[in-house]
């Protein structure tokens, strides 16, 4: 999991961006432990943006006990999730992309053959039975 996007992730969902530490940690908590998809997640869209540092970039403010996202943080996290036109060839596809399509074994593909033409001679007795 990205620290970083997970932040900017977190308070942009909140009224006005800004948020507690305690809830900026709870929440934190939530997404570390919801799977592999918000770490994949946000690996890509870190990728987009490899220099990414929302403290010394002044993507966030420290407020009164918590962080506030600014204007310029709310279009870096913009520009990390706008899909490109073309594929960037940096940012590797989702797992799903990269897989091939499985191939049943010919044996399987063979049963299927013979278990069609079972059911079609089946079909033609009980034609001819009538």
């Amino acid at each position: 999991m990205n620290f970083q996007v997970t932040a900017l992730k977190i308070l942009v969902s909140y009224p006005d961006g800004f948020a507690l530490m305690a809830d900026l940690k709870r929440d934190m908590a939530i997404r570390a432990t919801s799977g592999r998809d918000w770490a994949e997640r946000t690996k890509r869209l870190a990728a987009r943006v490899p220099d990414l540092d929302i403290f010394s970039q002044g993507l966030v403010e420290g407020l009164s006990g918590g962080w506030r996202i600014i204007e310029k943080g709310r279009r870096q996290l913009e520009f990390m999730e706008a899909r490109p036109d073309e594929p960037d060839p940096a940012i590797e596809p989702p797992v799903a992309e990269r897989l091939p399509t499985p191939r049943l074994p010919s044996s399987a593909r063979l049963g299927r053959v013979q278990r069609r033409q079972r059911r079609r001679a089946r079909e033609r007795a009980r034609a001819k039975a009538s």
